[in-house]
């Protein structure tokens, strides 16, 4: 639930996150992505209002396709795959959005570096 939350506030939320966020409406527009000096994926202002298809490499876009459309369609709701890139273990998953009555409205990608994750063992208590 949101409440009394103004636009500056939700965009510090998402900018703060260690994960990075984008969200493509329902017609593949980019119409959102979180800001920050460590990006894994750099984004400039200029890819708001371009098709998500040209913001990946033409060898994925056919996947990147049938995943949108799977979501159009209810045939799924999330997909995840990861990479490695530098060194580095990328956990890449993209969410169908829908309102409230369960229509198709865009879809959320969350971008996360796990590589330290992956490391965790054991447990750590809050203030350890």
């Amino acid at each position: 639930m949101i409440e009394n939350l103004s636009y500056e506030i939700l965009e510090a939320i998402f900018d703060a996150m260690p994960i990075e966020i984008s969200f493509i409406d329902k017609e593949d527009t980019v119409r959102y992505y979180s800001k920050g000096d460590k990006r894994i994926f750099k984004r400039t202002p200029s890819v708001i209002g371009r098709k998500v298809q040209n913001c990946h490499p033409k060898k994925s876009v056919d996947k990147v396709n049938k995943i949108l459309n799977d979501f159009r369609e209810g045939k799924r709701d999330s997909a995840e795959f990861w990479i490695d890139l530098d060194n580095r273990k990328i956990y890449i998953r993209y969410f169908a959005v829908r309102d409230k009555e369960g229509n198709y409205v865009g879809t959320l990608e969350a971008t996360q570096d796990i590589t330290d994750i992956q490391k965790i063992k054991g447990e750590k208590r809050l203030l350890d």
